[in-house]
């Protein structure tokens, strides 16, 4: 079991590893791509059209990045607000993704507005739209952006050598904290609601008035969740880290569990009690898009209730990896997919859409690398030469 007085360092090695070399040529092309079309414009770079306003950025980037970033959120809950103190360890590493994953998402967003230009209006008080969803989304995330630099500050701040005044830190984070927990619930649940307003032109297995914010809001705590146990998993299989935290991942999977059926319960009974049940024997796209998210749900399901879950930590991962990418169909499905605006309008995204997303995660990947060798995010590894030593001595 973790105990959370660890000491964090920095991981040191070398910076430019064989993965940065890969992925750094991704993230340029990204970047070049990002600034062709801020100058030639969207129509350059994208398919996008009258009838699909929104394409990949959105629903990939935004929608489906967003809810990878929610680990911090997640554990936020559990550790501050439910006083998981076992969990602090997993708190950096979960807010520095976080940090990345919603700073792109905002910058999705900021490529696919039209007239970007105009971007410095959402912060004027004359301009404020308080009806919009969009609105509310645009300034929750802006805010938690903010937050959660402040939150991982510390990091930077002991890495510079200077030292602030642990009661004056304790008081300014607990604010800060609060808010980390806070706006995530709102802008999560918002973007649940923003596909309401399609209203007919999403297919009816996802389209729900009621239930689309709560169902939103239940995958951002799931892929929350189960990003940490991703991405713990990918750390120590990698001897990034020295810790087995296998154990708090299991603890974290009971949470998965109850969160999971709920979810899972809610979604089909949300289908039978509208009468759409016949709509999952079309046997068209719907039909098997709809089958695949469900299967992606219910294999996590199987495995985090059988013994494998508490003796296999692959079983952990294999669990976390497969309800991340369901809940990622869910989130894609209800917004792009299982889209149409009818009049004969189609999209599939260009080359350069495509290569923007990848560049994006490309980005997340290369900076985190960098970050967590710079500053200190992870636990410490033990001394290998103190190590040595203890195993001489009688």
């Amino acid at each position: 079991m973790s105990d959370h007085a660890h000491v964090l360092r920095p991981v040191g090695g070398k910076l430019f590893t064989l993965s940065i070399r890969i992925l750094a040529p991704i993230a340029v092309i990204c970047l070049l791509l990002i600034a062709k079309r801020l100058v030639i414009g969207l129509g350059d770079v994208t398919d996008l059209n009258g009838g699909y306003p929104w394409g990949i950025w959105i629903a990939f980037d935004l929608l489906i990045g967003t809810g990878f970033a929610c680990g911090g959120w997640a554990l936020a809950w559990a550790v501050y607000v439910f006083n998981r103190g076992e969990y602090h360890d997993l708190v950096r590493p979960a807010l520095l993704a976080s940090l990345f994953g919603y700073s792109l998402g905002g910058l999705s967003i900021t490529i696919d507005m039209g007239r970007y230009w105009n971007l410095p209006h959402f912060f004027m008080p004359g301009y404020f739209n308080t009806n919009s969803v969009l609105f509310e989304t645009a300034v929750c995330m802006t805010i938690y952006i903010g937050v959660m630099s402040l939150e991982i500050l510390p990091a930077l701040l002991e890495r510079l050598g200077w030292k602030v005044p642990l009661r004056r830190l304790n008081g300014m984070m607990l604010f800060i904290i609060s808010l980390g927990a806070l706006l995530p619930s709102m802008h999560q649940s918002s973007m649940g609601s923003l596909m309401m307003v399609a209203g007919y032109k999403v297919h009816p297995l996802w389209q729900s008035y009621e239930l689309l914010p709560l169902f939103s809001l239940f995958t951002a705590f799931l892929m929350g969740f189960s990003i940490v146990i991703f991405e713990g998993s990918l750390l120590k299989a990698t001897n990034t880290v020295s810790m087995d935290e296998t154990p708090l991942f299991r603890k974290l999977s009971n949470v998965i569990k109850v969160m999971l059926w709920l979810f899972v319960i809610v979604r089909i009974g949300e289908i039978v009690i509208n009468g759409k049940l016949p709509l999952v024997f079309v046997g068209d796209l719907y039909t098997w898009m709809f089958l695949a998210e469900l299967s992606l749900l219910i294999i996590p399901l199987a495995l985090l209730h059988s013994p494998l879950s508490q003796s296999s930590a692959r079983a952990l991962f294999i669990s976390a990896l497969s309800l991340l990418l369901g809940a990622a169909l869910w989130r894609m499905n209800y917004s792009l997919i299982a889209y149409d605006p009818g009049n004969g309008y189609h999209y599939f995204p260009s080359a350069s859409e495509l290569l923007i997303s990848i560049g994006f995660v490309a980005i997340e990947i290369v900076a985190y690398i960098l970050i967590i060798r710079l500053l200190p995010i992870l636990p410490a590894q033990p001394d290998r030469k103190a190590s040595q030593q203890d195993e001489v001595t009688p």
